[in-house]
């Protein structure tokens, strides 16, 4: 069983956003990054399914030099190699190109599942697993809270519906999933771990390496900003007449809810 998991590194929830003076990108100076959440429980479902079937797992992440680092968080916690793509030179914001890219570098390893958290804590596209399962040609379930292979051709996977309620289906193998938050414990790298991610393998390559059209997908970013304030709190004052009456006319006149 050879699995993949697609782990994007991303700010933590603590830094400080600083846009640059281009407006377009932020100033990754003022950044903590970190593994995106979401991907981690992918890991460790990743990691639970390889210790059931004896399996291989491979991370795969694109992105700029210092995605490297949860490359190596990832083998610390029992992958075994790794695929960093550098973004040098490439414009990785949209979900597509972000997609075509990958699926280029991991269509001739010929995985049986590729795992991905359901969305990335900064872009919140949710949109790579299944656009990689297009591009793949293989079957794909979002919202997964259970998976169970069932041989070597097909998984039962437990998808979250509405209101509650789930649902488990089967899908054929090769299959792309995109994992829910929640759904495992991850766990922590322990010092052997972390010791042996020096022996582990990181396979590298650039834009020059790619076999895809990525000059362009329409997609475009015309600028970046902080959200604006347009509301603001208004304190009425007064009687109890006078205030009645105040409400009454905003409610009427300005807001026009009665």
């Amino acid at each position: 069983m050879k699995i993949c998991v697609l782990i994007k590194q991303v700010a933590s929830e603590d830094s400080k956003i600083v846009l640059n003076s281009d407006k377009l990108s932020l100033n990754s100076d003022a950044l903590n990054l970190i593994s995106n959440e979401p991907d981690t429980y992918a890991l460790e479902e990743a990691l639970q399914l390889k210790e059931k079937t004896n399996g291989e797992v491979k991370v795969c992440t694109f992105g700029g030099e210092s995605s490297r680092q949860v490359i190596k968080d990832a083998l610390a916690k029992g992958a075994d190699s790794g695929i960093f793509i550098s973004d040098d030179g490439i414009d990785n914001k949209s979900p597509q190109k972000v997609a075509k890219i990958i699926a280029d570098r991991i269509k001739d390893e010929n995985f049986d599942v590729i795992l991905s958290g359901l969305q990335s804590n900064d872009s919140g596209f949710a949109q790579i697993g299944l656009l990689i399962a297009e591009h793949l040609d293989t079957s794909h379930a979002s919202l997964v809270m259970g998976t169970e292979i069932l041989n070597d051709s097909s998984i039962k996977v437990k998808l979250e519906l509405e209101n509650g309620w789930f649902q488990w289906s089967e899908l054929d193998l090769p299959t792309s999933l995109t994992i829910q938050s929640g759904i495992n414990t991850p766990r922590y790298a322990t010092l052997k771990g972390i010791m042996s991610v020096k022996n582990k393998t990181v396979d590298s390559y650039t834009k020059e390496d790619l076999s895809c059209d990525i000059s362009t997908d329409g997609y475009k970013i015309v600028e970046m900003f902080e959200p604006v304030k347009s509301k603001e709190t208004v304190r009425v004052e007064g009687s109890p007449d006078e205030i009645v009456n105040e409400l009454v006319d905003i409610l009427k006149n300005k807001l026009k809810v009665i």
